[in-house]
């Protein structure tokens, strides 16, 4: 079905909500976003149409940080496991994201990069992968978390040109700490190059933070975990996130890794553009308890929250984007219009997307989602096309 209707929705677009809206879905992009009253209908009478019937009609998520999910780690490299891990997460409302990695060495970190840049050359048939999401290797060992110290290096400026000439534009953010020696450096050169230079798993003063975004820095990776706290007399690296217009803070909202009001507070500095909803999800995200692995470290899923079985630091989440939402909604209290812009317009304008993704908008890619006003997945699509459970 690549030419279809769907009335009597509310569609939440870059303006604002729209009642009882109707969309025009055409060659996997929209025709159409409008009021029902200036509808005027298509040339052919036997279009398929769906009736909304009041629920939301939402754009679909992108996730900038996710690790795996289902069963299997973007650090598995192999087409099989980026199929179901983007066949998960499509299920649970992603329809884009970027394939992140872990601290690891320069070969495994290069497996990766080849398998993904060899996926992303095909017909991706689930939630499309935007490109890489490079989360260390160059960050601090003081804020390890669930990543391995041992493998964490100072920042290597030629690492990333080598990957860079080899994988053109593959690599979309890197994570890492501002402080290293180097940093300052290789920031510059993700600034000319286009890539997301963020901030994460570091010990970056508020002065260092500084420094980091003169040169080009301007996101943070699940504000206020794994990072220098706030502080009055030393802001640190959470109060330069909080304080610089120029830095968007990722957040992951699952009740675990920071407190609601903790999350308000970062909505409060932040919105409307700054703020970005985030999983950090990894292997073991719906399938429930047991003995897991991230990143070659041991991983116990308890009651949903997964931590390192030695030491008990959080490692990663069991989290969706769906479920994310409805906490944003239902825990820290914003409208779902704004947990909507933080889980999908904020992403897109991070990665220089919001042309074609991110909001629901005539010409735009037809990546959307019904969702009942309760907050339950009714239907997905990407590019037009339902994703079938």
């Amino acid at each position: 079905m690549n030419e279809f209707v769907i009335t009597g929705a509310n569609i939440v677009t870059e303006q604002g909500v729209m009642d009882h809206g109707v969309v025009h879905i055409k060659d996997g992009k929209f025709a159409y976003v409008g009021d029902s009253s200036q509808w005027k209908g298509t040339a052919d009478s036997h279009i398929p149409s769906i009736d909304a019937a009041g629920s939301w009609l939402l754009p679909g998520f992108i996730d900038v940080h996710v690790h795996g999910g289902y069963g299997a780690d973007f650090m598995d490299a192999s087409s099989e496991a980026l199929d179901t891990i983007t066949r998960f997460h499509s299920l649970h409302g992603t329809t884009a994201l970027l394939a992140t990695t872990m601290t690891a060495t320069r070969e495994d970190i290069e497996r990766v990069l080849g398998e993904v840049h060899s996926y992303m050359n095909e017909s991706m048939p689930y939630a499309q992968i935007l490109g890489i999401h490079m989360e260390g290797p160059f960050i601090s060992p003081k804020w390890a978390g669930a990543q391995d110290p041992k493998l964490m290096v100072p920042p290597q400026l030629a690492w990333m040109e080598d990957w860079h000439e080899r994988y053109p534009q593959l690599v979309k953010q890197l994570t890492l700490a501002p402080e290293r020696e180097g940093a300052l450096e290789l920031i510059a050169w993700l600034r000319d190059h286009g890539i997301v230079a963020a901030c994460g798993h570091t010990d970056a003063t508020y002065a260092d933070m500084q420094s980091a975004v003169r040169e080009g820095l301007t996101h943070a990776v699940h504000t206020y975990n794994a990072m220098k706290p706030l502080h009055h007399r030393e802001p640190g690296t959470v109060g330069a996130v909080l304080t610089d217009a120029r830095i968007s803070g990722e957040i992951i909202a699952d009740g675990h890794h920071v407190h609601p009001a903790a999350i308000r507070l970062l909505v409060l500095a932040k919105q409307p553009h700054g703020v970005l909803l985030i999983t950090d999800a990894m292997s073991a995200a719906g399938l429930g308890d047991g003995h897991y692995e991230l990143g070659g470290l041991a991983v116990t899923v308890q009651s949903g929250v997964a931590r390192l079985t030695e030491g008990g630091a959080l490692a990663g989440s069991t989290l969706t984007m769906i479920d994310a939402l409805r906490f944003m909604v239902r825990e820290v209290g914003v409208s779902v219009e704004d947990a909507s812009r933080f889980a999908s317009g904020n992403p897109a304008r991070l990665l220089g997307l919001a042309e074609t993704h991110g909001s629901i908008a005539p010409g735009k890619q037809a990546d959307f989602l019904l969702v009942s006003p309760e907050l339950d997945l009714e239907h997905i699509w990407i590019r037009g096309q339902k994703v079938q459970s």
